[in-house]
Order: structure tokens, then C-alpha cells, then sequence
């Protein structure tokens, strides 16, 4: 029997909702997204956020239901992100898939943001255990091993910033508008690396630190304007992402290699970024690893990833009771 999952995503700055069928077809999603009033404020402004899901969340899930031609009836399940996001932000959609379980009988299934990440890649091919997961993101960059089915070994992540929160920092201080990543991705393709910057954090172990980085680029920028000389945006764009790229790729193949796996996924929405899917995918082939991306639809948060972690995370039994509640940082488990 097909198993529909209605998912929920809140966490930032986007209301989605999406059905998807037995984890992996999509029968329709609605993202409504905030970035053109955040641009204004060249952020995310948290209660601005959460005031527009409180608009748009009936909204969503009407067009939801017309554009798959489906009821509330014919779901098995309500997918919700519960965390990590903004507390106010994830608030409205937990509740809303509270509501949804409560008036319809539905069980509620709570998933967590990485969760739906990493599972976005289930929407394109089936996921082939064990494998590491390189989730990428504005507020998140880990390393996670997957010996099986929602089972999620933590190896490494930032010890400061996200990976995308840099580059959005970065793309802030070279006076480029937000979202910053694609900004910064595009100069890079077209710069020359010319600007010496240090790797940051290159050890031998699984973690990250880009706030050396994001703040060594800050000082060069400052420096550079109080000699009165112009900094050459694509150039530093270039030697910036040239630095992130080079010790995401070095790690995540160490990763591959001493953990025996020949499989890579990579989630979130710097998974789109042109420059680093360049080099994992070289640094794949050389070294004989299969590696997946998600579309560019799944690497931003929506909520067909939810959906699909959702029907996973249904069929091994976890459900929340009505008294789940939102969590602004919580431990992927």
C-alpha cells in the first residue's frame, strides 16, 4: 500500500509543503519564499520571518491541495521540521502540523533539518548504504556517516561559522546583495586567485572553522581601502571560495577513505554551488567514489525533503505526540 507524506518545512525564511509518495516520487511541493523582503535588510530578520509563515501557512497548504489534486484524507502521515532553525520561524509550521494531526487523526512524524537534507537525494536515486553525507548549508556544515536507514554518525562539522553563513559575510563585506553564496560562486568562475588567504583549519581532523577565513578576507578588504587601493571583487571571490572548496574536498575524501565507503551524498543549499560540486566531483572520480547532488530545487530548503525523510523516519516508528515542540538547536539522532 503507497504511503503519502504531507512534509512541512518552516525553519528560516521559506513556507513550503509538499506530498511526496513512499520517500521517493514528489507529487507536488509549494515554496514560498521571504528573500525579497530579507534582501532589504541583508539578512534574515527573525521576526519578520515568523510573522510571514503565520500569513502564508494556509496559504501553502491550500495551493498545496490543488496543485496535487489530493485531500487531507488521503495522507498518511504529517512530516514536520521541528529543528534547528529559527525558534519563531519553526514554531508556525510545528504547530500547523500539530493541528493537521490532531483534527485528522494523522500520525505526526518530527524530522530533523539535516535529516531532510541528506534525504533529498532519496528524490532522485535510491540511497545505497553506508555512505557519507557533506551537508552544506547557511547555518549548518557536517560530515555524517550512514551505515543504514536514518542511522546518523556526526564525524565532523564547523567549530564557528557555516559554511554559507561565510560566504554571505563575505559577499556583505565586497558590497554584494543578499543571498551572497551565488553572488560569490558566479566571480569566482570568472576570477583569477591572486589575493593570499590561509586555508582554515587544515588538520587531520573532521572539523571545520571558516571565521579565520571570513575574517582574514574582512582585514584585507579594510587594509586595502585605507591605502586608497580598490579590491578586485572577482579575484577575491575566487581566492575565497578556492580556500572553502579545497578543505571541504580534502576532507570529505579523507572521510571517504578511512571510513571505507565509496559512496558520497551532498545536501544543502551550498550543494549548488558550481565551484565545489566542480571539485568534489574530480576529486571523486580520481579517487574512484560515486557522488550525488540533489537538483538545485532540493539543495534550498523545501519541504518535499521533509516529506521524504518523513516516510522514512514513519516506517521505522517515530512519531511525536501533540506536545512536540519547536527546538532551535538539537542533535541529529
Amino acid at each position: 500500500m503507497d504511503t503519502y507524506i504531507l512534509g512541512i518545512e518552516s525553519s528560516c525564511d521559506e513556507t513550503s509543503m509538499s506530498i511526496v509518495k513512499n520517500g521517493i516520487e514528489e507529487i507536488a511541493t509549494v515554496v514560498l519564499t521571504q528573500m525579497d523582503t530579507h534582501s532589504i535588510y541583508g539578512g534574515v530578520v527573525p521576526e519578520i520571518a515568523s510573522r510571514m509563515h503565520i500569513e502564508n501557512i494556509t496559504v501553502v497548504l491550500d495551493e498545496l491541495l490543488k496543485k496535487s489534486n489530493m485531500k487531507i484524507e488521503d495522507i498518511t502521515a504529517i512530516a514536520v521540521t521541528y529543528g534547528p532553525g529559527l525558534i519563531g520561524s519553526l514554531l508556525v509550521g510545528v504547530e500547523a502540523a500539530k493541528t493537521l494531526s490532531f483534527i485528522y487523526n494523522k500520525p505526526l512524524v518530527p524530522v530533523h533539518h539535516i535529516a531532510g537534507h541528506i534525504y533529498a537525494n532519496s528524490l532522485v536515486e535510491e540511497l545505497k548504504f553506508p555512505l557519507i553525507s557533506l551537508v552544506v548549508s547557511g547555518g549548518h556544515t557536517e560530515l555524517i556517516y550512514m551505515k543504514d536507514n536514518y542511522s546518523f554518525e556526526k564525524i565532523g562539522g564547523t567549530l564557528d561559522d557555516a559554511v554559507g553563513e561565510a560566504y554571505d559575510k563575505v559577499a556583505r563585506v565586497l558590497d554584494l546583495p543578499y543571498p551572497g553564496g551565488p553572488k560569490i560562486d558566479y566571480l569566482a568562475s570568472i576570477g583569477n586567485d591572486t589575493y593570499e588567504l590561509p586555508i582554515p583549519k587544515d588538520d587531520n581532523s573532521y572539523d571545520f572553522s571558516f571565521s579565520g577565513l571570513k575574517s582574514a578576507v574582512i582585514n584585507l578588504v579594510h587594509n586595502e581601502t585605507q591605502r586608497g587601493k580598490q579590491i578586485n571583487k572577482e579575484n577575491l571571490a575566487t581566492s575565497f571560495q578556492n580556500r572553502v572548496v579545497s578543505i571541504l574536498t580534502k576532507k570529505t575524501i579523507k572521510a571517504l577513505n578511512e571510513y571505507n565507503v565509496d559512496r558520497l551524498i551532498v545536501a544543502g543549499g551550498v550543494a549548488a554551488n558550481k565551484g565545489l560540486r566542480n571539485s568534489l566531483t574530480k576529486a571523486c572520480l580520481e579517487s574512484n567514489k560515486k557522488i550525488s547532488f540533489p537538483p538545485m530545487k532540493y539543495c534550498t530548503d523545501n519541504a518535499a525533503m521533509i516529506a521524504s525523510a518523513g516516510y522514512f523516519a514513519y516506517k521505522l516508528g517515530r512519531r511525536a505526540d501533540l506536545d512536540l515542540n519547536a527546538k532551535a538547536s538539537d542533535k541529529l539522532n
